[in-house]
């Protein structure tokens, strides 16, 4: 079993337990205690829960909504800035993935104000909502199960559903891009299925164009979405360093922010 896999199973395990130990965990993987034990280190280290004598406990999170609504306003202005570069790409008509991240519901903000028909495709509760005020759209909720931390529909049935579509663009909003890792996510909270979702709209979409804010390059994140050669270009904000556009530049990654012309 790979550690990606094991990694999905802890979690699971927490979320249903709330507690799980090494000794139990060997036998259900068929691994070494050692390794469990590497398993539990990373995941703590990602926030997802706290170790203990023994074994692992769920990390507590304040309130059911604190993961999405904290992060949206993080980095909001970054968010916007690149946003508002979706409108060099869409056209009236399109078909859109946009999956639950923060930044897909400043995009989201951002076509419904600039545009009047437009087909859209999402996971998010959140993006349903705040598109309900534009009866011209066509918005299409994949269904699955309710994760209401982040306000989203995740699951096995959510990504078989996704798999039945194709749609112009998909605009992926990442944790993180790196020239050696490639597009990545976290798996705080329910990262797993969350990039589980992405991975099913990248395949869906004719064209997968990334957005994100300056301070997700080279940042590099435990579960990989997909390589950089399957993506058409990188969205950001103005504030992305010099010297790192120029790497990426050097290695055949289009780069745009808003001062390109």
């Amino acid at each position: 079993m790979l550690a990606e896999e094991r990694y999905h199973q802890i979690l699971k395990l927490l979320r249903t337990e709330r507690t799980v130990k090494v000794a139990e965990l060997t036998e259900l993987f068929q691994v070494s205690a050692e390794t469990v034990r590497r398993d539990l280190d990373y995941l703590e280290k990602e926030g997802c829960l706290k170790k203990v004598y023994g074994g692992a406990v769920l990390e507590q999170v304040d309130s059911s909504m604190a993961a999405f609504k904290e992060r949206e306003h993080q980095f909001q202005e970054n968010k916007l800035e690149a946003a508002q570069l979706v409108c060099r790409f869409v056209k009236e008509g399109d078909s859109i993935a946009l999956d639950a991240g923060t930044t897909s519901l400043e995009i989201a903000k951002v076509l419904k104000e600039k545009y009047e028909k437009l087909t859209i495709l999402t996971n998010s509760i959140a993006i349903v909502n705040e598109l309900m005020e534009k009866p011209s759209f066509t918005v299409m909720l994949a269904g699955g199960v309710v994760h209401p931390a982040e306000e989203s529909i995740i699951g096995a049935a959510c990504v078989e559903q996704l798999r039945q579509y194709r749609v112009n663009f998909y605009f992926l909003t990442p944790s993180g891009v790196s020239l050696h890792s490639g597009i990545t996510s976290g798996v705080a909270s329910c990262g797993f299925e969350d990039v589980e979702v992405q991975r099913a709209m990248a395949d869906i979409a004719g064209r997968v164009i990334v957005l994100c804010g300056s301070n997700c390059f080279e940042k590099v994140c435990l579960l990989k979405v997909c390589d950089l050669i399957r993506v058409e270009c990188i969205l950001t904000d103005s504030r992305l360093p010099a010297e790192v556009r120029k790497q990426y530049e050097t290695a055949d990654i289009k780069i745009i922010t808003p001062d390109c012309e």
